[in-house]
């Protein structure tokens, strides 16, 4: 069985914030499943799903997002997936500040860039080997390329506006996609077909 995770902090107040992408992304994972991410396990929400013809378990920290790698340790035990396989057997979704809204990028591995459910991951783990799929949440460029400081936790941590909300769906859309193809053809192959793609 794999294990996909989506990073995001539990509570009402931070649902639709830029920080709760990856919950989003898993949310909209389960509901292409027809199932509901409601059962505690590893210290995290979770149901078993069928994606891409395979077994899944998707998972929702409640450690909140500094303690993330403790319930992703968890899991990892309980499902039984070793150290060697973790590339391999797990997918996280997060957020990305680096990242613009609107685009994705997959990796096999990378330093946590800051982020603290990244770091927190990758320290229990003992780790960067893992795949991810990082979905962007900053500020486009202005026109003349240079880049927007986005304001980093206030800005992660407070609601997106409805227009950010309506590009960040279309982008939920593409990280289920994404999922399904790392599970299909590969990390390299879903790298090649959703790296710096919008569409």
């Amino acid at each position: 069985m794999k294990l996909i995770v989506g990073l995001g902090n539990p509570g009402i107040e931070y649902q639709f914030t830029p920080h709760n992408a990856g919950f989003l992304a898993l949310d909209r994972i389960a509901e292409s499943c027809g199932v509901s991410i409601a059962n505690r396990r590893g210290r995290a929400l979770t149901a078993r799903a069928k994606l891409a013809g395979q077994e899944v378990l998707l998972a929702k920290p409640e450690t909140f997002m500094n303690l993330s790698g403790l319930s992703v340790a968890a899991l990892l035990h309980e499902l039984e997936i070793e150290a060697g396989r973790i590339s391999e057997d797990m997918i996280v979704l997060y957020d990305e500040l680096a990242i613009p809204l609107g685009t994705i990028r997959i990796r096999e591995r990378g330093s946590a860039g800051g982020h603290n459910g990244v770091k927190s991951i990758s320290g229990v783990l003992g780790t960067e080997e893992w795949t991810r799929v990082r979905i962007g949440v900053g500020k486009p460029a202005l026109e003349d390329g240079r880049a927007i400081k986005a304001g980093g936790k206030d800005y992660l941590l407070s609601p997106m506006r409805k227009p950010e909300l309506m590009v960040l769906d279309e982008v939920l859309d593409r990280a289920h996609k994404a999922v399904e193809t790392i599970l299909i053809k590969g990390t390299g192959a879903a790298m090649n077909e959703f790296n710096g793609n919008t569409q």
